[in-house]
């Protein structure tokens, strides 16, 4: 079931120059909402985190890429979700490319691994989601195409 789906801003460090602050489209899924009640996860969250398109004439932002600890670290204090029950997915949707649009990158969904210290992030490891929870992700949005925005 979906629980959250808006723009997340993460404030950066740095004080007033907001060093590496930025804003993402997130999701939080919790699979033990509706459903099945016969079928428990280890692991019923599942955050998904995809970029923005860029915002002309702004100054560049951070990516999620680039920030995936801190933004875990932050969506995990803010939606007071225990980091041992969270699935953390980076999104990218396709992207279609050239003069003649002949070019194509699929989409694609990231499972990101983090080494936890008390209530941090640390150490992110990416490795390209299985596909049965890629299916299970896109099953809880019906009806709609799974985009970053």
């Amino acid at each position: 079931m979906l629980v959250h789906d808006d723009i997340f801003h993460w404030e950066g460090f740095g004080g007033r120059l907001k060093l590496a602050a930025g804003r993402c489209r997130l999701r939080i899924f919790d699979l033990s909402r509706g459903g099945r009640r016969d079928l428990a996860h280890i692991k019923p969250i599942i955050v998904v985190v995809s970029d923005l398109p860029e915002d002309t004439g702004k100054l560049k932002r951070l990516g999620v890429r680039s920030c995936a600890s801190h933004i875990a670290t932050r969506v995990s204090q803010k939606f007071a979700i225990d980091h041992q029950r969270m699935i953390f997915i980076e999104f990218y949707p396709e992207e279609i490319y050239g003069n003649r649009k002949q070019h194509r990158i699929a989409e694609r969904f990231d499972t990101v691994d983090f080494t936890w210290f008390d209530d941090k992030a640390l150490h992110p490891k990416w490795r390209p989601a299985p596909a049965a929870l890629v299916e299970t992700i896109k099953s809880l949005m019906p009806g709609k195409s799974f985009s970053a925005v």
